[in-house]
């Protein structure tokens, strides 16, 4: 993705330690040290099990409230699976110091997915069926809304072809290449809308929010994007993650997703390989998701 968007809050340690000083006193003592900034929140470790998660910048305050509503109802029924989720374990409030909610959550020990070989990653395929077997129910009514994630396609078909446009003109891709990832997210906006009830769904499903251990799936991180929908938006995952192997296990533990989903998934998997291109000239793991995405998806029938 492109440069990071400047942080509108400095998160420090001196805030990390005045915010679970004031509201989980209990950790205020513990090691602590900064683990990373992501585009939206800045994560410091708390020991060794667990982490403070905490925006960086007023668009992304509400992620943090989405993820503490939704994975109070949706992650224990993933946790059964085995796939462990970033829970919520204390809901950090707003201070005179701090203007929004952060979250303290358990660290999920593993190694980012985008460091596993596509290759590799097909030991996962089982385990992220099951989770998402797990998180695909029924939405609440109030769920978190996401204006673009898991919306029918045709509402993101003129961004979508605009960026399509745009990797033409960069010369992202060979022309090859894009007129078929292209002519797929057509035949996903002509394919009929998921017309069940909503359910719940991910929102930002990709190997670099998925946590791996030894060859196995051990967590999914990141709901910040979370809302009720279409499950075709998480099921891109199916070519953003693996390969044809991979990818006919995968879909070997979901029966009961009918072919016209699997289109729509399709569609936006093209979608989001595309769009990594356009916004990965500084981050090479995520330019290279999006060129091999759109490789897995010219060599579908």
């Amino acid at each position: 993705m492109p440069d990071k968007p400047t942080a509108e809050v400095v998160v420090d340690e001196t805030l990390v330690r005045a915010l679970l000083r004031d509201q989980c006193a209990e950790l205020s003592g513990a090691p602590l040290h900064h683990a990373a900034d992501g585009w939206d929140c800045s994560v410091w470790r708390v020991g060794d099990r667990l982490a403070v998660r905490l925006p960086r910048r007023a668009a992304a305050a509400d992620l943090i409230a989405h993820e503490q509503t939704a994975l109070a109802i949706i992650g224990p029924q993933i946790e059964q699976t085995g796939v462990r989720v970033p829970l919520p374990l204390v809901h950090g409030r707003p201070t005179a110091g701090y203007p929004w909610s952060w979250s303290v959550v358990p660290w999920i020990t593993g190694m980012p997915g985008l460091a596993v070989a596509r290759e590799q990653r097909r030991g996962w395929a089982s385990s992220l069926a099951a989770a998402l077997r797990a998180l695909h129910r029924p939405a609440l009514a109030d769920a978190p809304v996401n204006p673009v994630r898991g919306r029918p396609l045709a509402t993101r078909d003129e961004a979508v072809s605009a960026r399509f446009e745009a990797a033409r003109r960069r010369g992202s891709a060979a022309e090859e290449v894009l007129t078929h990832a292209q002519r797929l997210w057509r035949d996903a906006v002509e394919t009929p809308d998921w017309s069940a009830p909503p359910v719940w769904i991910h929102g930002d499903l990709h190997p670099g929010n998925l946590v791996a251990m030894g060859g196995r799936l051990v967590g999914v991180i990141d709901f910040g994007d979370v809302t009720g929908g279409d499950p075709a938006y998480d099921l891109a995952v199916a070519w953003l993650a693996f390969d044809a192997a991979g990818r006919t296990l995968f879909r070997a533990e979901l029966p009961g997703v009918d072919e016209a989903t699997w289109v729509r998934a399709r569609g936006w998997a093209a979608a989001v390989a595309v769009l990594l291109l356009e916004h990965s000239d500084d981050n090479e793991p995520y330019r290279l998701l999006g060129s091999e995405a759109l490789a897995e998806l010219v060599c579908e029938p």
